[in-house]
């Protein structure tokens, strides 16, 4: 038996969050990294319902990155609670979303939300 951790680092969406009506009429790039720890497998590691399969939570960032929201961690928020519903065997997981160029009056790259369960 593993302690199995599974990740999706570094997705690139295009979004429209933001608390102010012209970030989310103009959009903005996001950087969307996920990990999902499963514990120890158990049983035959060739069966894809032991693990995450990664094209199914791709998707679940994908579906929720397509639904604009005020605050960063309001998306994170319900990333997991997407993960926990679709994978009740996940342990625990962490999600960091960055969003390029913040206009806060100043130069910054990314400002940045980290949320875990």
């Amino acid at each position: 038996m593993y302690h199995t951790t599974i990740a999706l680092e570094n997705m690139q969406f295009y979004a429209f969050h933001g608390y102010y009506e012209a970030e989310r009429k103009m959009g903005n790039d996001f950087q969307l990294s996920v990990s999902c720890d499963i514990g120890k497998l158990v049983g035959e590691t060739e069966d894809i319902d032991n693990t995450v399969n990664y094209e199914v939570l791709y998707e679940i960032c994908k579906q929720v990155m397509n639904e604009p929201q005020q605050l960063l961690e309001t998306v994170a928020s319900l990333i997991l609670d997407k993960i926990k519903q679709r994978y009740p065997k996940v342990v625990s997981a962490n999600v960091i979303l960055q969003k390029a160029q913040p206009q806060l009056g100043g130069r910054v790259q990314w400002s940045t939300i980290t949320m875990q369960f």
